[in-house]
């Protein structure tokens, strides 16, 4: 019970924490630089960098509170050829959602877009990258390296890789809500339900749901394989890069239909889910015969 309660504590402080600063954050932006590119973003995106950055911050805090006292424990592993087992997870994870755009496009799903300058193409690339990095390290470390590794030093494979995996799938499921008219104390709060409202409707939820419910058990089967997070994060970041370039790279076709080939997301389409359930298959193969490492 102890992981558990550390867990919630985390996500309670992470959540509400985002909720009860990003308020004082952005009128603090409004005041000083109100001129800015910061100062015209929505209010959304600054509940949404208050949560990465407390999440960032409290990372080593839950890491302690589960009671993983080194970063070998978590994963990050010295001892592992890390640049080779995270090239061989960007090229999986990069290749498999690039089956499933070009299935897209194939079937007329969706359509090329040509009209992109060379600095949209610069700006789109630095971004895409970028992202591609910090969030695969960032939620590596979280859900493989401190949430997996804990539920999994007390019990089996398949409950540390459910819990993980399912949280992780529940969290990417935010709205984009309207601009709040005003922002005062309380519109982190009230700004944080509208974006949980996204839980509310299953057509929004299915199959984009399943997707990142299997993407986070193939990360979980990565971590327990090969004993360290090196894989996890390569294949978390080609994933990351294709989820950033799709939306920039196509558009969805008139005739299309949405629940196969999904939106600008990708991954709220059927395809995608039966892109990643094959490639499982090779990845399953890949460590057929290499008994797995102590997580």
């Amino acid at each position: 019970m102890k992981p558990l309660r550390a867990l919630l504590g985390y996500l309670a402080v992470v959540f509400l924490g985002a909720a009860a600063v990003a308020p004082w954050v952005y009128l603090t932006v409004q005041h000083y630089a109100p001129g800015s590119g910061i100062a015209h973003q929505p209010f959304h995106r600054y509940v949404n960098r208050c949560l990465l950055v407390l999440a960032l911050a409290g990372i080593w805090p839950l890491v302690l509170a589960l009671g993983l006292k080194s970063w070998a424990e978590i994963g990050w592993k010295r001892s592992v050829p890390w640049w080779r087992e995270a090239r061989a997870g960007l090229f999986f994870g990069f290749v498999s959602l690039s089956l499933a755009a070009v299935a897209a496009l194939a079937c007329g799903g969706h359509q090329w877009r040509a009209d992109h300058t060379a600095v949209e193409w610069a700006k789109h690339l630095g971004n895409a990258v970028g992202s591609a990095v910090l969030v695969s390290v960032l939620e590596e470390l979280l859900f493989r390296g401190a949430v997996f590794s804990a539920l999994r030093r007390g019990g089996s494979f398949a409950v540390a890789a459910a819990v993980s995996a399912g949280i992780y799938a529940l969290v990417h499921f935010f709205e984009r809500p309207p601009e709040p008219t005003q922002v005062d104390a309380a519109t982190g709060f009230l700004m944080l339900g509208r974006m949980l409202h996204g839980f509310m409707d299953p057509l929004a939820v299915f199959p984009g749901l399943l997707t990142l419910a299997l993407a986070g058990g193939l990360l979980a089967w990565a971590r327990e394989r090969t004993g360290a997070l090196w894989f996890g994060m390569g294949l978390h970041a080609g994933w990351i890069f294709w989820l950033k370039s799709y939306g920039f790279l196509t558009v969805e076709a008139p005739t299309a239909t949405g629940a196969l080939w999904g939106s600008a997301k990708l991954y709220d389409g059927w395809a995608a889910l039966i892109v990643l359930s094959l490639v499982s298959i090779p990845l399953a193969l890949r460590w057929r015969a290499q008994p797995p490492l102590a997580p």
